[in-house]
């Protein structure tokens, strides 16, 4: 393990592709090579335990709940880790530049990064920090999820509610992976029901 010492490790994707599975399957390795661990979940993700980062198959992870970078960095002053992992990092508080300052901060002290999000919002628009962080990377792993509707590799998280914000969390009630044929059908189906119910007023 020691030559992922100071590397990113960056797990994307849709939802439901094993991003945070891959997480923890990399925090729980780091862990039997002896090494200080740290892990991190934004307080905005509410889904499950406040003080676990949870998989969709029911697996668990200890973890801080933070705000923003700036209280990992503080946690880590404290504990001196020497891996962090951060779930859902597209949901991580502070600004776009902050969050890359900070996470190469950990890069310069040695400290290994594993960051796990989504790549892209229900819309099919990217999450800048995650756009952000790819490039940087020294380890970079795209996941899939199955699309539900033919099988195929999925390419976003599609949601199934009428909610227009960027941010809604959720599970399987509220989304579902559909690859990109899928998901343009599903958008065109969408966009024909709204146009058939406008009313217009003359």
């Amino acid at each position: 393990m020691h030559q992922y010492k100071g590397k990113l490790i960056i797990h994307t994707g849709s939802m439901f592709s094993g991003k945070t599975s891959s997480l923890e399957k990399d925090v729980k390795r780091f862990r039997i090579a002896g090494y200080r661990t740290l892990a991190f979940k934004p307080s905005v993700d509410t889904r499950y335990a406040s003080s676990e980062i949870v998989t969709h198959d029911d697996t668990t992870l200890e973890a801080v709940l933070v705000e923003g970078i700036s209280e990992i960095l503080r946690q880590c002053s404290l504990n001196k880790p020497e891996v962090v992992a951060i779930d859902e990092v597209q949901f991580l508080g502070g600004g776009l530049d902050e969050i890359i300052k900070g996470v190469n901060s950990l890069l310069g002290q040695n400290i290994t990064v594993i960051a796990a999000g989504l790549d892209i919002d229900f819309a099919g628009q990217p999450f800048e920090i995650v756009k952000e962080l790819m490039p940087i990377a020294d380890y970079l792993t795209k996941h899939h999820a199955v699309c539900v509707k033919c099988g195929t590799d999925a390419w976003v998280s599609h949601r199934k509610t009428k909610d227009r914000e960027r941010v809604v969390i959720g599970a399987s009630r509220e989304y579902e992976p559909l690859c990109r044929s899928c998901y343009l059908e599903e958008k065109r189906l969408e966009d024909a029901i709204v146009n058939k119910n406008q009313v217009t007023f003359i």
